[in-house]
């Protein structure tokens, strides 16, 4: 499989059967997926529970071996091991020996990790800070609670300083204030030049730090990219505000251009198809009416993911 030197993570048409129980006919959680992943990119891979996505996380592990197709990581095909010295890995349920306290834990995956020991105690103190759990350093891991051991997951996954991080739900049990600090840290990671790739279901988090997105549906990859271009130039729009408009300029800016008019009184808003709105404002400015303002209508993350969602499952209903 040849691949681009800024490419870390190379997925090429990869299929994944699994057999239910004996006897019984192989089931395709994997479609002949296709995506790669930047050097220093924050790549965010969502989709729907049983897309996919953590099936897909494993094949690149090499905790499971793809049924068709390629996978790479770092130049190396994943069912090879040298380049796993280089990856961390944050699993979706992490499990830990809870009678260790946070230090002793990060301690213990350095040392596994080949860290040195000159540094390790140095390299576990500052992840501790990086996390946020340096007052709870020596407290036992039975004490914690889901969000501090979710941040325990993300530290040992940092602890050997690896190249590429791959985080599966790192946002899982945490409250708003846990979700910050590791978005922080995740994009602290994109500026000390690592490739981060996250598993998450959480929009919002993946649409503040990540630079690309793919989108997995039923097995197959709907989309793949940045979010602004996901709709066709064709699809984008603006919103207008306008005041004094007649109403008759109103009802006519609803039907000859489909504009959906809402407000009330004076002030008008009006969200228009881009490639008709140097019309709408000619036609808005000749019945005497004041503009406002014109602002591009930002297309949310959960708007793309709920569109390929339904493209997909249109695209799978016709198979």
């Amino acid at each position: 499989m040849r691949l681009d030197s800024s490419e870390i993570v190379r997925v090429a048409k990869v299929v994944k059967d699994f057999r239910p129980g004996f006897g019984l006919r192989r089931k395709r959680v994997l479609h002949g997926i296709s995506f790669s992943v930047r050097e220093g990119e924050i790549f965010g891979f969502v989709g729907p529970n049983g897309a996919g996505k953590t099936t897909t996380l494993k094949v690149l592990m090499g905790l499971i071996r793809a049924s068709g197709g390629e996978a790479s990581v770092l130049g190396c095909d994943v069912r090879e091991t040298q380049f796993r010295r280089h990856v961390g890995f944050l699993p979706e349920n992490p499990y830990f020996y809870d009678f260790l306290t946070g230090r002793e834990i990060l301690s213990f995956y350095a040392k596994l990790s080949g860290v040195a020991r000159t540094q390790r105690m140095d390299r576990v103190a500052t992840l501790l800070d990086w996390v946020g759990l340096s007052a709870a350093a020596d407290a036992r891991l039975r004490t914690y609670s889901k969000g501090m051991l979710q941040r325990v997951g993300i530290a040992q996954a940092l602890v050997h300083d690896p190249r590429v991080v791959f985080l599966d739900e790192p946002m899982s049990g945490l409250d708003p204030i846990g979700r910050k600090e590791i978005r922080d840290l995740i994009l602290r990671l994109r500026t000390e030049g690592k490739t981060v790739f996250m598993n998450t279901h959480i929009l919002s988090d993946v649409e503040m730090v990540c630079d690309r997105v793919a989108i997995i549906v039923d097995g197959r990859i709907t989309y793949e990219g940045a979010t602004e271009d996901f709709l066709e130039g064709d699809a984008r729009e603006a919103d207008v505000v306008v005041a004094g408009l007649p109403p008759e300029t109103g009802a006519r800016i609803e039907e000859e251009f489909g504009a959906a008019l809402r407000g009330h009184a004076d002030r008008i808003e009006m969200r228009v198809a881009e490639k008709r709105l140097k019309e709408v404002l000619r036609t808005t400015l000749e019945a005497g009416a004041e503009v406002i303002s014109v602002t591009p209508h930002r297309v949310s993350l959960e708007s793309i993911f709920l569109s390929a969602v339904e493209k997909g499952r249109v695209e799978d209903a016709g198979r």
